[in-house]
């Protein structure tokens, strides 16, 4: 269940049904408009009004996406915007995606994809409101989207507000998990360029051909299956920041094509023969010994002369213990909140043991952790039994007896009964069920068949 309210604007009848019913089913406050006039009606005269995202047709008769986007700017509303859009009309998603749209989605969509952007919208709220009312605990910026009181943490948080008054390239190094992502998102909110886009891309999670088609972009008939043209991320972050996640995992192909741009300051999209050019910021974060990979002649030196022009290191969660019950609260009030459970608080035990595990995930590792332990306890206060470290401190595994449990029934009962309630604390993301639970996704696919759980909503 989420907490916010969603505005949606769709001539569609048949859109503004499935938003309305999967929307209002998470709890969610809606707000329908069949018409892009009523709604710039509406925001002309109310203004955002605590809106926390408005989905939004690209094509409608009145007044199309584009335009409402473009009165939204002028009227410097603060209000994230994704652009529902059809395949045929996807230049105009990339066109709203550079007039300062949140994310866009093709039609027809899966929920999920929904649900995955408002997690993101609603996440980053709340962020931004914790952070304002810790401004003078902590002593940062209340835009900050970072959590911290560790001085090794603090002085790289001043380091990161330092090089965001340059217009420099930054390579930012650390572990997975460590929030290179958050960082680099900071240096590009406290820049001259804060205003335009900052677009990411994970060089790790793409094949070469995919890579390059989403970093340059592509003419029509560059390759099978190349239909229509399509602006690359280069087009969409112009005048802003693109954020290479994972660049040690870039192959040497891609590497040499980026060098151009970060030497020429131009490119060729896939199969055109025109270049283009761009004004951007590169930063870049990897959790290689990029050095080595230079000697190892993985990675270009040329290369990476251009982008480490200033390097940032964020040291492991286990390198700033100061950090790590401040951030334990934090999740806990979001996923309590997110939940709508009463939990308050860690007990003694358990915060003793956040503590002196060593957090090899760092604080991703963490953060599932808590999510976890807020399905999983069933009272005020989060217990050691309900940590997935518990087990890993090596003391015993045991979890809170599901309540199956209570009546001695069987073993398969009792396992029934807590894919159940996981499945459902955690609105039927199975993807999200599965990491809870600590098993894989395929495994709890076959649970879900052999359990006769296909449809949780029902149970």
């Amino acid at each position: 269940m989420y907490s916010g309210r969603v505005i949606i604007c769709d001539d569609e009848v048949e859109i503004l049904r499935y938003l309305s019913k999967i929307l209002s089913a998470k709890g969610l406050d809606l707000e329908v408009f069949s018409s892009g006039s009523a709604l710039m009606t509406c925001l002309e005269n109310r203004g955002a009004d605590e809106c926390d995202l408005l989905l939004l047709d690209v094509k409608m008769p009145d007044l199309d996406g584009i335009e409402i986007l473009q009165r939204i700017k002028a009227l410097k509303l603060e209000i994230p915007v994704v652009i529902m859009t059809a395949y045929a009309s996807i230049n105009s998603a990339i066109e709203a995606m550079k007039l300062g749209a949140y994310d866009y989605v093709t039609k027809p969509f899966p929920k999920e994809k929904i649900f995955g952007i408002l997690e993101k919208v609603l996440e980053r709220k709340e962020l931004l409101k914790e952070n304002s009312a810790l401004k003078d605990e902590l002593g940062h910026p209340a835009a900050s989207p970072l959590i911290f009181a560790s001085p090794s943490f603090t002085e790289v948080h001043d380091m990161a507000l330092l090089v965001a008054q340059s217009d420099s390239n930054v390579v930012i190094l650390g572990e997975s998990g460590t929030g290179k992502e958050l960082v680099a998102s900071l240096i590009h909110q406290n820049s001259q360029r804060a205003s335009e886009r900052f677009l990411t891309i994970n060089c790790a999670a793409l094949s070469d051909t995919l890579l390059e088609s989403q970093l340059f972009g592509h003419v029509r008939g560059a390759f099978t299956g190349a239909i229509n043209h399509q602006k690359g991320l280069l087009d969409a972050a112009n005048n802003g920041t693109l954020f290479l996640d994972e660049v040690g995992d870039m192959s040497p192909a891609i590497q040499a094509k980026l060098l151009r741009v970060l030497q020429e300051g131009d490119f060729i999209p896939v199969g055109d023969t025109k270049a283009k050019t761009v004004n951007l910021r590169f930063l870049a974060a990897t959790n290689k010994d990029l050095e080595e990979e230079v000697r190892q002649k993985r990675f270009r030196e040329d290369l990476y002369f251009r982008l480490n022009v200033i390097s940032l290191y964020l040291p492991p969660l286990r390198e700033r213990a100061e950090d790590i019950e401040l951030l334990a609260r934090h999740f806990l009030r979001k996923y309590a909140a997110r939940m709508k459970r009463d939990i308050s608080d860690f007990t003694p035990e358990a915060l003793q043991l956040l503590t002196t595990y060593n957090w090899p995930g760092n604080v991703r590792e963490l953060e599932n952790a808590i999510e976890r332990a807020a399905i999983l306890t069933r009272g005020p206060l989060i217990r050691p039994e309900t940590l997935p470290v518990w087990r890993s401190n090596g003391l015993p595994p045991v979890a809170e007896a599901p309540r199956a449990a209570e009546r001695l029934v069987s073993l398969e009962t009792i396992e029934r009964e807590h894919i159940l309630h996981v499945l459902k604390a955690s609105g039927n993301n199975k993807s999200r069920a599965a990491r809870i639970l600590d098993i894989a996704r395929r495994t709890l696919d076959r649970k879900i068949e052999e359990f006769g759980l296909d449809d949780v909503g029902a149970l």
